[in-house]
């Protein structure tokens, strides 16, 4: 990562405790099951079947797991409301919704090149 590069950081600083949490943070959210996730709740607050509607192929399992990744990093907010059984709602909370506008400019951006990627494609697998 290239945290080192950043600005108006405290002069005590562990950029090296940075970089790390930055690598660790990356390599949970860049799953196509997270990325999917962040986009299917959008500016959406859903329970845990409809978000699993949402997210086509995701089993039980892998919502769970990401679920309880995305809220360990605080990218989503699960709120339980006392009934029974319990209700389950999922939001985005600010940083999440940061990211997901991160991920809609790289969909942009694959829609915008997805021409030359394609033509790379071919050449290289021909």
């Amino acid at each position: 990562m290239v945290t080192k590069q950043l600005r108006d950081l405290p002069e005590n600083a562990d950029l090296r405790r940075a970089d790390s949490l930055a690598r660790e943070i990356f390599s949970d959210v860049a799953n196509k099951w997270a990325l999917l996730i962040i986009e299917a709740l959008g500016e959406r607050t859903l329970r845990f079947s409809e978000l699993r509607d949402e997210v086509e192929g995701v089993s039980h399992k892998m919502l769970t797991q990401n679920l309880r990744m995305l809220e360990r990093n605080g990218l989503v907010d699960r709120k339980v409301h006392p009934t029974v059984p319990p209700k389950v709602e999922y939001t985005l909370t600010e940083p999440g919704r940061a990211l997901r506008a991160t991920v809609d400019l790289i969909c942009g951006w694959t829609h915008e090149y997805l021409g030359h990627i394609e033509s790379a494609r071919d050449r290289f697998d021909a």
